[in-house]
């Protein structure tokens, strides 16, 4: 369970990521952007 809108915001971007790799997504500039956003996430989460 998400303690802050920045956890909420990466578990659904994680899911996202993982839904679309999974139906068979080709767009790589969309999982990018989502790869991005989930990474920028992480950094003001000070995970990595």
């Amino acid at each position: 369970m998400a303690i802050n809108p920045l956890e909420s915001n990466l578990e659904a971007i994680t899911r996202t990521i993982a839904h679309l790799k999974k139906s068979g997504c080709n767009d790589e500039k969309k999982l990018n952007e989502l790869r991005e956003e989930r990474d920028r996430i992480l950094n003001d989460l000070k995970i990595i």
